[in-house]
């Protein structure tokens, strides 16, 4: 199926976007993600940042569905989510069942109510801390219209990101998105490591070095950092 998108309703809807305060940062997430998911007719829309784990976490989303998505991508290590904030490029997939890339996903996600997810990345300070996506449950032909609106969406989200971590208006989600700035740098170079050491593609790479730091309960930065002092991982014998 594939949709287009009014570019009227389009201008309007991010008007009254624009418009409103970026006083707290949840609710104000919130209006973008239902935005989403009324101008683009589907079932769901959500807002993901990593955490101190390097595991995207949604902080608002408009169904449940969402949280199956945020589960099955972390458990799996691997989803058009995960590509989009590793490779700092929006992703879009036509049915999470039928994509090749991700049969692991495809295999937790199973009966749920997912399928295809269109995800452009969030950036601050030109880093990558988080995703905005939308998905539906049946398979989806995602148009260039679509995409570029979502892109649109992504720019007033990171906006309203950067506001509310200036005036420190945020609380834990202002730490949490100042983490990922800090630690942004070591992590792909940690990434680049594993790759170069391993034979890893990026999203593997970047799930080993998280799932060390979930193993170990540490922060992802810090594992990385230790990785790159010492080229091992948490548990790893001398090479």
């Amino acid at each position: 199926m594939t949709a287009r998108v009014d570019p009227q309703a389009l201008a309007a809807s991010l008007r009254r976007l624009q418009e409103r305060d970026a006083e707290v940062l949840q609710p104000s997430l919130r209006r973008i993600v239902d935005a989403c998911a009324q101008l683009f007719g589907l079932d769901g829309s959500g807002v993901m940042l990593a955490d101190e784990q390097g595991a995207l976490r949604f902080v608002v989303t408009t169904d449940g569905a969402g949280r199956e998505l945020e589960d099955a991508q972390r458990d799996a290590g691997q989803g058009p989510c995960l590509d989009t904030f590793v490779d700092d490029e929006p992703t879009s997939c036509e049915s999470i069942r039928a994509d090749p890339r991700y049969p692991a996903l495809a295999a937790r996600l199973s009966g749920h109510a997912v399928d295809a997810v269109l995800t452009v990345p969030l950036r601050l300070s030109h880093t990558v801390v988080g995703t905005l996506n939308v998905h539906t449950a049946d398979p989806r032909r995602w148009s260039r219209a679509e995409r570029e609106a979502l892109s649109r969406y992504g720019e007033i989200a990171e906006a309203m990101l950067s506001a509310a971590v200036s005036a420190d208006q945020a609380g834990e989600l202002a730490a949490q998105l100042n983490y990922a700035l800090d630690y942004r740098a070591p992590i792909e170079r940690g990434v680049g490591y594993l790759m170069a050491r391993d034979g890893l593609d990026q999203a593997a790479a970047f799930h080993r070095l998280r799932t060390a730091a979930r193993s170990n309960r540490r922060r992802i930065g810090e594992v990385a950092e230790d990785l790159l002092r010492s080229g091992r991982l948490p548990g790893e014998g001398p090479g």
